[in-house]
């Protein structure tokens, strides 16, 4: 085959058009939109003048003013057949392809476009038929033909015509002009001037299309299979997944974040494996699936959480007693543990495994204690209520493949707090609940436990957490109800009920400043003095701690507000105790009305409630009758149990109490305990109850000022009780100025307040015929015990204010 013959004209200057992503080829018919300005003032000058114009692809799209850099060297020199000008100021042309021409210069820009341009263009070809021309065309019409059968986007009369020609140059022009292809592939057609060779580059491209449109063919069947009804609206983010996926891309940006996030957080090995495992399953997941979200999740979960950030912890004991001190009055046991607690840990700071649980009533500053230690050791607290909890998994977690699933309380506690080494206050543990499922306690037993808690499994995580660096604390208002083997971890600290004294100390120092400032008001402005606070404690409040004394110096605040806001005269307001009444209402409490004279089978015994200690009268008449004994007031069986057991050591001891010992055949023992609407229960009230009975059978008075506790055996003797701070300050409060207790209590008096043990005397007894020559006075009554009146002196009384000196 020879060489192309090819004429070379002279440059002649057109006007031309830049095209973006169109290329033109000769002897074609196209047409196509024209928006540019200076397209259209080229087009314009053509019609005008009759010329052609020179049509040249640009290379860059996005290119607004082309400059001679910005296009291909080869265009087609066309002619406009037709022009519509459209709605929208654009212009719709058809031109037609003549011949190639190579562009020699732009020689302006401005209003449009004109270019210096040179014809080339073969004119014959010797060999066109030759056998190698003829294999081209041949394998031209086997891959046209399969690419049509391929590809939806052709009409049958577009590949017959490819067929019933033999130019292989325009065939290949022809195809070119016709399929989709890239811009780069259209021109690299266009520049060919040999026929032949340039079919051949046409047959490449045809093969390489081929094989794109066999690829998309069986990504697309690997779509379909993975995606239903529901998801077809995914369909083109599928596709663009699973061909990112088929040509090893690294995947979208969502991915490369987490993975980004897995480096950078250091996290231990074990866990950067599972994360990264859970990375490459999303991956692999289509978008938008029920998989995908539960992984998101989790990654989520797992990278919030400080799995080695920390706190730098503060063990100066000073600065902790400081703060201690700062925020709360009185407390001293508990300072005084906590900073013990401190102290072990600055010499020993890998010792691990102390928990601590605050015990006692409502509103004794449980939780403002733990919040005091966590500011004093400089660690962030999270607070965890376990109050009606009953599932296992609101502690451990949910399996992370139940919708909805989430970590438990505990993990989500310290990825709140943000560190490993948070505070965690479980408030409430009392309060646990059970059910026959599951049982939220024994979940709570490994997280409180030293030896085991350094590789927790929370069930979302699937992980091990480290918990020993994280210090937790409990509260409780009641021990009886938590589990003992979560008792046995914690080493419990009391918090006892507020004496008058304290309160009144607290209200001073902490409540009333905070109302103070809370409600607006200056120091000046409003003057509560201690005897209005005692007043305010005494007849509004009876509780244990201090939020209900806080509300209602709250609302004296509000009425002091209200006062200066209404007379702009009023500089300050002044609380006295005549005002109570009308800032706080009608005095809710009153006192204990003792009697003034001894009285038969009337007996002080003293109670611990939740809100203190309180005084308890016990009332005996003893009736002619068979025998029966009616223990009435509301009580529980403990309690109910007390009084058989008085009777029946009565009955043992008739002769030595001067008691008729057949009482238990002709009389009825009416028990009662006043204010019947409240429950009571519990075995202190014993010896009151014996007493009081004998006190009734023998006609014998109680002696005036007399208060006792303790629990009474069928032998006689008098057992140890609990709550006796409480009960003392109820005996103090209400004007007794002795009180009988079990020798077994005595040690405890040194825990009572100075004041109370100062103001009373105690007297420790063994056994209830102690009580009994103490209590009762035999010097009106016909009957006489037969150790007759030095039995008195067997209970031997501590001095009056002794306990202080101890």
């Amino acid at each position: 085959m020879s060489e192309d013959k090819i004429v070379i004209e002279e440059g002649r200057v057109l006007p031309a058009i830049a095209l973006r992503g169109l290329t033109v080829f000769p002897n074609m018919m196209v047409h196509f939109d024209v928006a540019r300005e200076i397209s259209m003032k080229a087009l314009e000058y053509a019609m005008d003048q009759g010329e052609e114009i020179f049509l040249i692809t640009q290379k860059q799209l996005g290119v607004e003013q082309p400059g001679r850099d910005d296009l291909w060297d080869m265009g087609t020199v066309c002619s406009v057949r037709q022009l519509l000008r459209l709605p929208d100021n654009n212009v719709r042309v058809m031109m037609e392809g003549h011949y190639r021409a190579r562009l020699l210069e732009l020689n302006q820009t401005r209003p449009y476009l004109t270019a210096t341009v040179r014809t080339v263009d073969q004119i014959s070809v010797n060999g066109a038929d030759s056998p190698r021309a003829e294999a081209v065309i041949r394998q031209t019409y086997d891959l046209f033909g399969r690419y049509g059968e391929m590809s939806d986007r052709f009409s049958p009369e577009l590949i017959l015509h490819v067929f019933t020609n033999r130019d292989a140059g325009y065939i290949a022009d022809y195809i070119a002009q016709n399929i989709p292809i890239r811009t780069e592939d259209k021109q690299t057609v266009l520049e060919e001037l040999h026929p032949v060779r340039r079919l051949e580059k046409m047959n490449r491209i045809l093969a390489r299309e081929l094989q794109v449109l066999t690829m998309a063919q069986d990504l697309d069947g690997k779509i379909r299979d993975h995606m239903n009804q529901a998801q077809r609206e995914y369909y083109l983010r599928e596709q663009m997944k699973v061909i990112q996926s088929e040509l090893g891309e690294g995947g979208d940006d969502e991915i490369e974040e987490y993975r980004q996030k897995i480096q950078k957080a250091k996290l231990p090995s074990e866990v950067q494996e599972k994360l990264e495992k859970e990375l490459r399953r999303l991956e692999k997941q289509p978008f938008g699936s029920a998989e995908a979200a539960v992984s998101r999740n989790y990654l989520d979960v797992c990278l919030e959480l400080p799995w080695t950030k920390k706190t730098k912890e503060r063990l100066n004991v000073e600065a902790a007693r400081k703060i201690l001190d700062a925020d709360h009055y009185g407390l001293t046991k508990v300072k005084e543990r906590i900073l013990e607690f401190l102290a072990v840990k600055q010499l020993a700071p890998q010792l691990r495994g102390q928990i601590l649980c605050l015990y006692g009533p409502p509103g004794v500053g449980k939780t403002s204690i733990a919040a005091s230690i966590a500011r004093a050791t400089n660690r962030k607290m999270a607070r965890v209520s376990l109050g009606g909890i009953h599932d296992e998994a609101e502690i451990r977690g949910h399996r992370k493949t139940y919708i909805g699933a989430m970590p438990g309380r505990i993990i989500t506690a310290i990825s709140r707090a943000g560190t490993a080494n948070p505070l965690i206050l479980l408030d409430e543990i009392d309060k646990l609940g059970a059910d026959q499922r599951s049982d939220p306690a024994s979940a709570l037993l490994e997280v409180l436990d030293s030896e085991q808690n350094s590789t927790f499994r929370d069930h979302f995580l699937e992980l091990p957490f480290d918990l020993s660096d994280v210090m937790f604390i409990t509260t409780a208002n009641d021990l009886s109800t938590v589990p003992r083997p979560l008792l046995d971890r914690m080493e419990v600290i009391e918090l006892s009920s507020y004496t008058d004294e304290e309160k009144v100390q607290i209200a001073k120092r902490h409540l009333l400043p905070r109302q103070l400032k809370r409600h607006g008001l200056k120091a000046s402005q409003l003057r509560i003095s201690d005897s209005v606070l005692r007043e305010i404690i005494n007849g509004y409040t009876r509780e244990s701690g201090v939020r209900l004394l806080e509300r209602q110096l709250g609302k004296l605040c509000r009425k002091a507000a209200m006062t200066l806001v209404s007379d702009e005269e009023v500089k300050r307001v002044t609380v006295t105790v005549d005002a109570l009444e009308d800032l706080l209402g009608v005095r809710r409490y009153h006192p204990e009305k003792l009697s003034r004279t001894a009285l038969v089978g009337v007996v002080n015994g003293l109670a611990w409630t939740q809100v203190g200690g309180e005084l308890l009268e016990v009332e005996v008449n003893v009736m002619p009758g068979s025998g029966k004994i009616e223990p009435t007031g509301n009580l529980g069986k403990v309690m109910e149990e007390s009084c058989h057991a008085a009777v029946s050591y009565i009955r043992a001891h008739a002769q030595q109490l001067g008691v008729d010992p057949e009482f238990y055949k002709n009389r009825d023992i009416h028990i009662h305990f006043p204010e019947a609407a409240t429950p009571k229960d519990g075995p202190s009230a014993g010896i009151a109850i014996t007493t009081a009975i004998v006190s009734a059978l023998t006609g014998a008075k109680v002696r005036c000022g007399i208060a006792m506790t303790g629990e009474v055996t069928l032998r006689g003797r008098v057992l140890a009780i609990g709550g006796l701070k409480e009960k003392t300050m109820a005996a103090f409060r209400n004007g007794i100025h002795t009180v009988i207790i079990p020798a077994e209590n005595e040690p405890d008096l040194k825990e009572i307040d100075q004041t109370v043990r100062a103001g009373l005397r105690f007297v420790p007894v063994e056994q209830a015929d102690q009580v009994l020559a103490e209590a009762l006075d035999y010097s009106e009554s016909e009957i006489k015990p037969q150790w007759g009146a030095d039995m008195a002196g067997m209970g031997t009384a501590l001095p009056q204010g002794s306990a202080l000196r101890q």
